[in-house]
């Protein structure tokens, strides 16, 4: 079967990327989950919490991307988002809580419109579900059975830190891992 993908497009997401020490926490704990219950596919990606989801775009026009990216952030003034202990998706996804707030949702609403106009991308939500911010710390390559072990133990530990959002940035898939290409600056 032939994929869809052309070999001069490439995988990008959009997301914040928390400073440390709250990056060096949450890389902490999938260290923790990668040791104690064999799941790495969190390692991936540096601890994010998602605001587009992986697309494809060509590689020559990137720059396209990123100008017109820069210009929307910048628009956008920054704010403050707090975690708060741990939830999941059952059957394989264990994350910490993000709460939402009146300045994360108009961000994420308003980069979804921005993205189906200006680069026809339509994908901004898994499955067209609503936005659920979160930071994951162990998925997709845990078994059902992990999973329980795992939520057993997880699901009263607590967690709680907070941050200023004061960037965004744009991650893009070297073929192994997704890596951060270019910080946009919030107002």
């Amino acid at each position: 079967m032939e994929s869809k993908v052309k070999e001069s497009d490439k995988r990008y997401f959009i997301a914040i990327v928390p400073p440390p020490p709250v990056y060096d926490q949450v890389q902490e704990l999938k260290y923790f989950f990668r040791d104690n219950y064999h799941t790495t596919a969190a390692l991936n990606s540096p601890p994010h919490i998602t605001l587009h989801m992986p697309f494809e775009w060509s590689e020559r026009k990137e720059s396209i991307l990123c100008d017109k990216l820069e210009v929307f952030f910048a628009a956008m003034k920054g704010f403050h988002l707090q975690l708060l202990n741990f939830s999941c998706f059952a059957p394989k996804t264990i994350f910490i809580h993000v709460a939402k707030t009146k300045e994360l949702e108009k961000l994420e609403n308003e980069l979804h419109r921005f993205c189906k106009k200006e680069f026809n991308l339509f994908n901004a939500r898994y499955k067209d579900l609503p936005f659920h911010p979160h930071l994951t710390v162990a998925f997709r390559d845990m078994s059902k059975t992990t999973f329980a072990e795992a939520w057993k133990e997880f699901s009263n530990k607590k967690f709680s830190s907070d941050f200023y959002v004061d960037k965004i940035v744009l991650l893009k898939h070297n073929g192994k891992i997704w890596e951060p290409l270019r910080d946009f600056l919030l107002n």
